[in-house]
């Protein structure tokens, strides 16, 4: 309909094999250059420079020059929620399928959130101990959770000044259940990273967890992240 926004034409962008795949390696959070996503991504790089003027023209990836390098990254967090909303929606090939004790799906970043278990089982703890409250497709923090969140050094009133979302529920592909995505839940993850929780891989979203890591998420929320059978 004339006026409404064209659907068909962002399906056509992110339809084609290729660019899918470019745009869930940049989901790592990392500027990539046109030979590190053609490399991913199977092809030459003269086809690969195709693929991202395409995604570029139609607001899914940005690029920045510097020195003679172009990097490339996605274009915003809302890309990257729509990829992960994506890949929840997919059909899983049965003979490609991570098993459950695959380290993707232990923790993972989506973006630049916590994912996998360690994203779903932190956010209900998160909700559990009524530091956050679930209201229709977001999070909102409580009145406990505001002290709890400054005690744990989140500065909630900056993450509210940000031109980002603050806390939306973000349905996780491979656990099925809400994480934690937005402005807090990234703040959450990087304040994982700088106690040493936490470790990001250079080379893909796949999350570490330090041994001191799973002691304090056990101790601090009840969080492990052992695979339910």
């Amino acid at each position: 309909m004339d006026g409404e926004p064209d659907i068909a034409r962002l399906a056509r962008a992110i339809g084609d094999s290729t660019r899918i795949r470019m745009l869930n390696a940049l989901m790592e959070g990392r500027a990539l250059t046109a030979k590190e996503l053609a490399y991913g991504a199977g092809i030459g790089p003269a086809t690969a420079t195709s693929h991202l003027r395409k995604l570029e023209n139609e607001g899914l990836v940005l690029v920045t020059a510097q020195g003679r390098h172009k990097y490339f990254r996605l274009a915003s967090v809302e890309v990257a929620h729509l990829i992960e909303s994506l890949t929840a929606l997919a059909p899983q090939p049965r003979n490609a399928t991570p098993t459950a004790e695959h380290p993707i799906r232990a923790a993972r970043f989506c973006y630049d959130h916590l994912a996998g278990r360690l994203g779903t089982r932190l956010t209900e703890a998160l909700t559990a101990r009524g530091w956050l409250a679930i209201s229709d497709k977001t999070y909102t923090v409580t009145r406990k959770g505001e002290s709890q969140f400054a005690a744990f050094d989140i500065d909630l009133p900056a993450l509210r000044r940000s031109r980002r979302k603050f806390a939306y529920r973000c349905l996780d592909w491979s656990e099925r259940r809400d994480h934690l995505g937005g402005a807090l839940g990234a703040a959450i993850a990087h304040r994982l990273i700088d106690l040493g929780w936490i470790e990001k891989s250079r080379r893909s979203r796949v999350i570490t967890v330090t041994n001191s890591g799973r002691r304090a998420l056990a101790k601090e929320f009840g969080v492990s992240l052992e695979h339910d059978e």
